[in-house]
């Protein structure tokens, strides 16, 4: 109980919305009563999906839960931008992340928008470089590295420009 208490009462924000790391949005001050129903409804729904078993009574968190919370630890880590305003796009980068790894291609191209990279196509955004190393480190520790290539342009990207 204390496992999921914990998780329960430790907020992030995702897409803007504040939400406890469970997932569940979390806009309301201290509602009890419907803090008790969602409390409920989420330890079925991590029962269900097999995140979590009973033993002895109580709730426990196995081993496939214990990886999943620890992916939404790891995509909740938000980077800043280290680009000026208006910075030279001279690196393209370009991506085929796997359906699987859906929430870490999200995560991916929210963090490209923030280093005020311009999406050329879903997977092509072109942007202003180097990544930072700090990023770099947290893409190979999420697992993206292999399905990431960067390429130096010999000149900045000028989207208006016609060849």
């Amino acid at each position: 109980m204390e496992i999921l208490e914990g998780l329960w009462n430790t907020h992030v924000y995702s897409h803007g919305m504040r939400v406890n790391l469970l997932g569940i949005p979390r806009p309301w001050k201290h509602n009890r009563q419907h803090s008790k129903k969602s409390i409920h409804n989420t330890i079925y729904r991590l029962h269900k999906k097999g995140l979590i078993d009973i033993k002895l009574g109580k709730w426990i968190i196995n081993k496939a839960g214990k990886e999943y919370f620890e992916n939404k630890n790891r995509l909740s880590i938000k980077f800043s931008s280290p680009f000026k305003l208006n910075s030279p796009k001279n690196l393209l980068l370009m991506f085929d992340i796997p359906e699987q790894k859906k929430s870490e291609r999200n995560w991916l191209r929210s963090h490209l928008q923030i280093f005020q990279y311009i999406m050329v196509q879903k997977s092509v955004w072109v942007g202003p470089s180097p990544l930072p190393n700090k990023f770099v480190a947290h893409t190979k520790k999420i697992g993206l590295n292999p399905y990431i290539k960067t390429f130096k342009l010999s000149r900045p990207y000028q989207p208006n420009k016609i060849i």
